[in-house]
């Protein structure tokens, strides 16, 4: 399961803007996140064009602290 860009658009609003220099799209790390709760796999599993497990853990960390 992924979201499409253009679902992806009717929901950016509630997303966390991205700051600094990063590599990781909030599209991609959503998908990540996404990848992980539906094949209940670890982190450092997901499909490597999702982007490195350790950074969406982070951002999703991040995320999860600020409610």
């Amino acid at each position: 399961m992924e979201i499409t860009q253009a679902q992806y658009e009717q929901i950016v609003h509630c997303l966390p803007l991205q700051r600094g220099n990063v590599r990781l799209s909030n599209l991609n790390v959503l998908n990540a996140i996404l990848s992980v709760a539906e094949q209940g796999c670890k982190w450092r599993g997901q499909p490597r064009r999702l982007g490195n497990g350790h950074t969406v853990y982070t951002r999703q960390d991040r995320c999860e602290q600020k409610g």
